[in-house]
């Protein structure tokens, strides 16, 4: 299989950072009760029945980064279920431009509050200093209809890859939403100071120029790297914003945008109040993705080929975050396997390797990866536990 320029180019200089897990650790987390492994740098396959716990190795490596992981599921749900509430924790040593660092996250069962944070022994960090030392990606079977779902799912996706570029985008976007609902306070309260709504205005559209500048960033990143990278494997995406912040930073500087969103906010008080939240902004962006080849949007393709444009997106993104940061991501891909015929399979084996990100793929048939051959770890998980394929029980 050829590998194009592009592609060789980043792999070869990104072998010096490669975010690699070494270690994982869980303790009352979803089925797993107690689970110590190592692995080396290579992908990490991983093979069992359904229900066996696949998933759940995978979300607790999501959690490594901020957020609410691959399952955006509640703090409760991530702890093993038993009569009284125990809490759980994830911790994980990694390797890579930082050098070994420990991350830990947990809760404590039936107590209020978010997930806490330890960086290398030190409690206190907030989850955005995460994005400061690795950025995880991730597929799983339910963004299979990631084209058809509704923008906010699409925006959601985009958004965590901008965080993968700029850590502090995560920080602005929650700022933009607090000081949104504090708006729509203010306007509901019927009696609201015009001074308190025009300076709340002012800071809503500072952040959404922030974040909309942001955005525009990341996406010519990505649709350069999605037009060089990858087009003999699968097929051309382009992407593209429809919303008014964004494509208004295409043609108009970014003073004169921020002015106009706070202007165009103070006309829509009335409206807002009414409706409960601006029918404008970067809350309301859409995310607009072609298929180049066959000159569709990608909601309209087959769902194999909205595989395939999701793997181009994720794997773009994994080469432009090497060549931003200097450090692979990590990858996390549930079944993607499924919809994928043998040749695309090997593609994106192929792919993965010459990436040199440390992998982490599930599925239920361990045929389905025999392309990688002795260039994968292969793990089975059964009962809470994980074992060699060979039926040996890992290192605990």
């Amino acid at each position: 299989m050829t590998q194009t320029p592009a592609l060789a180019d980043i792999t070869m200089s990104s072998r010096s950072a490669k975010l690699v897990v070494r270690r994982l650790v869980l303790d009352h987390f979803r089925s797993f009760a107690r689970l110590n492994v190592e692995v080396g740098p290579e992908p990490v396959v991983l093979t069992g029945e359904n229900g066996a716990g696949k998933t759940n190795l995978l979300e607790a490596l999501s959690l490594l980064a901020p957020g609410r992981g691959l399952r955006r599921a509640r703090l409760a749900d991530f702890s093993k279920r038993e009569p009284e509430p125990h809490g759980w924790a994830v911790a994980a040593t990694l390797s890579g431009c930082n050098g070994c660092i420990n991350i830990g996250t947990g809760h404590i069962g039936g107590t209020p509050g978010r997930r806490k944070i330890r960086i290398n022994g030190v409690d206190g960090a907030v989850q955005s200093t995460l994005s400061e030392y690795l950025h995880v990606i991730w597929i799983t079977p339910g963004m299979d209809r990631l084209f058809t779902d509704a923008p906010s799912a699409r925006r959601r996706f985009f958004d965590h890859m901008v965080t993968g570029f700029d850590p502090e985008h995560g920080r602005r976007l929650l700022a933009y939403q607090r000081c949104m609902r504090e708006r729509v306070q203010m306007l509901r309260a019927y009696h609201a100071d015009d001074v308190w709504l025009s300076a709340i205005e002012e800071t809503i559209a500072e952040h959404a120029v922030a974040i909309a500048a942001a955005r525009c960033d990341a996406l010519t990143c990505l649709n350069n790297f999605l037009d060089s990278s990858f087009s003999e494997w699968f097929p051309r995406a382009s992407i593209a914003f429809e919303g008014t912040v964004e494509c208004g930073l295409k043609y108009t500087p970014a003073v004169t945008v921020e002015e106009q969103f706070r202007s165009e906010l103070a006309k829509s008080r009335t409206r807002d109040r009414e409706t409960g939240a601006a029918a404008f902004g970067p809350h309301r962006t859409e995310l607009l993705v072609w298929h180049i080849d066959h000159d569709l949007p990608a909601a309209h393709c087959s769902t194999g080929e909205q595989k395939m444009l999701l793997i181009s997106i994720v794997l773009a993104h994994a080469l432009a975050q090497v060549q931003r940061s200097g450090q692979t991501p990590l990858i996390l891909l549930d079944e993607a396997m499924a919809h994928l015929d043998a040749i695309r399979r090997g593609h994106l084996i192929d792919a993965l390797c010459m990436l040199g990100a440390q992998t982490w793929l599930t599925g239920v048939d361990a045929d389905l990866f025999s392309y990688f051959a002795s260039r994968a770890q292969f793990l089975t998980v059964s009962d809470g536990d994980l074992k060699k394929c060979d039926g040996r029980k890992l290192k605990q």
